[in-house]
């Protein structure tokens, strides 16, 4: 047997060739989170098991057999790795009074930790990008939520593969005279339920509309219907949201069948989902949570918001060849000899002064293994340096890519040289 160390399983690395898809990604999001107004705030990976409890709802999958949970030996304490953004997000705002002089509009983004098979797209340690609507009512904000993601999928080049479905759960006197109505369905019928139904059906009926078994597919279709339940608010709510839709020419499928895994939502909920991921194919889901800040100790204030898997997405757009080209260096750095090896740590300073990109060659060797590696680098340039170029404080620059002459420069021009070829140029500074 083997004692090589190796990564949890469904916990991955992230290599340096994986790098520059996620660096794509991560600029996009925060551009377009800040063109709608939303501020970044993170909160730990690690709460006290009973805010996950207390806010997803003890009769989940996540809480019932998907979180990571132990005991804090120093204090008897029972911790978990937070399983999503919202809980730890509503927490912070409690705790801190954000929500004292009006709404926020709150994005968060990191690693989430459930336990689950591994599947593509779909890890024990994943990544999501949320946003966290809270402190505003009314159906605009659920449209602003769909309009933007709409708008992220067209800045990610993946719009035509993503559609949207959304459904409505009403308030709680809806839900609690469809609860009854559920209940009193599936228990006439409880020969027909799996073992999964059975165990939801006085805790968490409305999760059985949720299920994937195919021997369960007709017995809930016919089953009663939520949309039967609305009051007229409700209705009001739901028909705002998809006439703003259809305004905006967003198109979308109501799916009654929608429930969410979560059981703080009420009203608006909504999915994204593909075809290219397989069984996987939802990519970013939310909705409404108006009683969820009350629900955990705040003073009652209405919320909305979503989460997107980031490896699901990652996965689509490298399927689509979305992917950036691998990073490379403008300049790599051939150095022969001992005091060429000291002229190129400060020449190497001196181009990086003038905003390029640029790789010293390190761990000796010939001049050929080292002009190899310059090429597979992908640098546009090598600048070459031996003794006789450290005396005279030059370099010779070699283009890589594309037509043009070695040309031996004094150190200063190099970066002209560079800069000017249009190959590797960039502005210096922060802009």
């Amino acid at each position: 047997m083997s004692n090589a160390l190796r990564a949890v399983r469904g916990m991955n690395d992230l290599l340096p060739a994986e790098a520059p898809l996620w660096a794509r990604f991560e600029s996009i999001v925060r551009a377009w989170l800040k063109s709608y107004g939303y501020r970044e705030m993170r909160t730990p990976i690690l709460e006290h098991t009973g805010l996950f409890k207390r806010a997803i709802g003890e009769v989940t999958d996540i809480v019932e057999k998907e979180m990571y949970t132990f005991v804090d030996e120093l204090n008897g304490e029972s911790l978990t790795l937070r399983p999503e953004g919202t809980a730890s997000c509503v927490r912070a705002a409690i705790e801190h009074n954000l929500l004292f002089d009006g709404g926020k509009r709150l994005w968060y983004a990191g690693p989430m930790f459930r336990h689950e098979r591994p599947q593509k797209g779909r890890y024990r340690q994943f990544h999501q990008v949320g946003i966290e609507a809270l402190g505003f009512a009314g159906p605009d904000l659920d449209i602003e939520l769909l309009l933007m993601t709409a708008r992220l999928w067209k800045l990610l080049g993946m719009a035509e593969h993503i559609r949207l479905e959304i459904n409505t759960l009403g308030g709680a006197e809806s839900r609690a005279r469809h609860r009854q109505k559920l209940i009193a369905y599936f228990e006439a019928r409880q020969d027909q339920l799996d073992e999964d139904a059975k165990r939801r059906l006085h805790s968490n009926p409305l999760r059985i509309l949720d299920s994937k078994n195919p021997a369960m597919q007709a017995l809930v279709e016919a089953a009663p219907k939520l949309m039967d339940e609305l009051d007229e608010a409700a209705i009001a709510h739901f028909e705002a949201v998809k006439r703003g839709l259809e305004e905006a020419g967003i198109p979308y499928t109501v799916n009654p069948r929608l429930v969410r895994g979560l059981d703080y939502y009420n009203l608006t909920v909504f999915e994204w989902v593909t075809d290219k991921l397989g069984s996987q194919g939802t990519v970013c889901a939310g909705g409404r949570y108006d009683g969820l800040v009350a629900q955990m100790g705040g003073k009652p204030a209405p919320a909305c918001g979503f989460a997107m898997g980031v490896e699901r997405l990652l996965v689509m757009m490298a399927e689509l060849g979305l992917a950036p080209e691998p990073d490379a260096p403008d300049v790599y750095i051939v150095n022969v000899g001992e005091a060429a090896g000291r002229f190129a740590l400060m020449a190497a300073e001196s181009l990086r002064d003038g905003g390029l990109d640029v790789v010293l060659h390190g761990g000796g060797g010939s001049f050929k293994s080292q002009m190899k590696k310059a090429d597979a680098s992908g640098a546009r340039f090598a600048a070459i340096i031996g003794d006789d170029e450290a005396a005279a404080g030059e370099v010779a620059v070699k283009p890589l890519r594309g037509e043009g002459e070695q040309r031996r420069v004094a150190l200063a021009d190099a970066v002209l040289m560079i800069r000017g070829s249009g190959n590797g140029k960039r502005e210096t500074g922060n802009g």
